[in-house]
Formats: structure tokens, C-alpha cells, sequence
């Protein structure tokens, strides 16, 4: 990843970070199909940008039916919901760094997953400081809450099962 000119780099993630990768993965997917939601999902190495010396690769990223007929396919540089797993090597850089670039994107939801407590902090965007709220944390059988997502509300425990 590329922020303001300087190259990012992170250890590859480890097993729990994928598998929560891949469930969320799969309960938005069902979720689009059965809501006959038309938005869309995109993994990386998709990106968003921020300009010739900025772009990001979330983990997952969700752009509503509204965003994808706005959105510049060459160089994207919104989604309505934003999704960072966190690694022990990457938590800061997730929570900090690339949060505040999101938020300077304007992405009105970010999630912050964490494998290792099994916890999924959601946080929205205040318009007039252009930051994040401190977030609401969800665990294990609590529904996830999203304000982009209405009717999209999995468990916690259901994106940490192996």
C-alpha cells in the first residue's frame, strides 16, 4: 500500500485472518443474493485511491448499487463499507493509518475485525470532523450492526468459525 508517497508493507496474515476474511466473505454474498441486494464486494488487491500517491487494499470493501454507477473504475476512490482485519503485525497501521485514510475517503462504515479477541468493532463516520467514532464493539453471538447494511446483521461468532 502507497499513503501520501510512502510504501507500507505488512507480514502476510495468519489462518485466523483469512478464515474470517472468507466467512464474512460468505455471509455477504448469501446476504446479496437472498436480499437481491445489487451492490458489490471487492477483495484485494482491489483498491481505492486517494490520488497518484495514495491508495489502500482493504481486506474487504462493499460499494452499494448507487456507488457503482458513480464510481470511476479506473482509479475507485469510495466505498460505502470498509472492512480491515486486524494482525498482530498490522493492528496499529489498520486502526490508525488506514482508518484515517478511509476517513479522509469520505467511507461513511468501517469495521475492524480482530481474529484473535473474536471481536468486530463498527465504526461510522462524523460528517463534520471527517473522523471516526470510537465504534461499538459486537462478540460472540451479539448481531453486527450496520448502518449501510440495514438488514445485514451476522453474528460476530459466525465470522470467526473455522
Amino acid at each position: 500500500e502507497l499513503i501520501a508517497g510512502v510504501l507500507y508493507m505488512s507480514p502476510p496474515p495468519k489462518f485466523p485472518h483469512h478464515f474470517a476474511v472468507a466467512n464474512l466473505l460468505d455471509l455477504l454474498t448469501k446476504y446479496r443474493i437472498q436480499a437481491r441486494d445489487r451492490g458489490m464486494v471487492l477483495v484485494p488487491r482491489a483498491a481505492l485511491w486517494t490520488g497518484t500517491h495514495t491508495y489502500v487494499e482493504p481486506d474487504l470493501f462493499y460499494l452499494t448499487a448507487k456507488t457503482l454507477k458513480q464510481i470511476d473504475w479506473t482509479k475507485p476512490d469510495y466505498a460505502d463499507l470498509v472492512v480491515e482485519v486486524t494482525s498482530p503485525g498490522s493492528v496499529i497501521y489498520d486502526c490508525n493509518t488506514k482508518a484515517d485514510t478511509y476517513a479522509a475517503l469520505g467511507v461513511p462504515e468501517l469495521w475492524l475485525i480482530d481474529p484473535e479477541l473474536k471481536i468486530v468493532e463498527v465504526r461510522h463516520l462524523n460528517r463534520e470532523t471527517n473522523r471516526y467514532d470510537a465504534g461499538e464493539v459486537f462478540q460472540r453471538a451479539a448481531p453486527v450492526r450496520s448502518r449501510i447494511l440495514p438488514k445485514f446483521a451476522p453474528k460476530a461468532n459466525e465470522i470467526f468459525k473455522r
